[in-house]
């Protein structure tokens, strides 16, 4: 037999965690400036993240003697953040995206910026049921590489 139920609720000694409560701060970079009052309610119009995985890739392979094969990584990957905005009717969130967009790959021109220009530091802070934040993760020279589309519907 696995267990009892008050074997499995004993296991916990505090709260579970909550995925409602947090928050995402997008520091505005320099060069964007124009667009802060654009992005400055960015933080709570997230409603939607993804805490980032990490995966260890480029696998080598050992084998010494009669020992079986062992594997080692070579190299660590992240995933992309996936982020979701509610966008206010004068659709200043979408302005602020399409203008660091912009500014990353100008159509003007298309010639890429150097990337210390428009990156930034993105914090994601993760908070208990007392509002104390039990888990935050820094994701450094972050920027947008994609802006999903946003649908228009009459029927809606």
């Amino acid at each position: 037999m696995a267990g009892t139920i008050n074997e499995f609720k004993s296991s916990f000694s505090k709260d579970l965690a909550r995925p409602s409560r947090f928050d995402v701060n997008i520091p505005v970079p320099l060069t964007l400036i124009p667009y802060v009052k654009n992005a400055r309610n960015l933080v709570y119009r997230c409603e939607n993240a993804s805490l980032p995985g990490r995966t260890f890739g480029g696998m080598a392979e050992q084998k010494i003697g009669s020992n079986p094969v062992e594997k080692y990584p070579t190299l660590t990957t992240y995933n992309d953040l996936d982020l979701t905005f509610i966008v206010d009717d004068d659709m200043s969130q979408r302005v602020f995206f399409d203008a660091w967009m912009n500014f990353i790959n100008p159509t003007y021109n298309y010639n890429f910026r150097y990337k210390s220009d428009y990156a930034t530091a993105i914090t994601i802070n993760q908070y208990d049921v007392t509002n104390n934040v039990s888990y935050s993760i820094n994701l450094y020279d972050a920027y947008p590489i994609s802006m999903n589309q946003l649908d228009l519907d009459w029927s809606s």
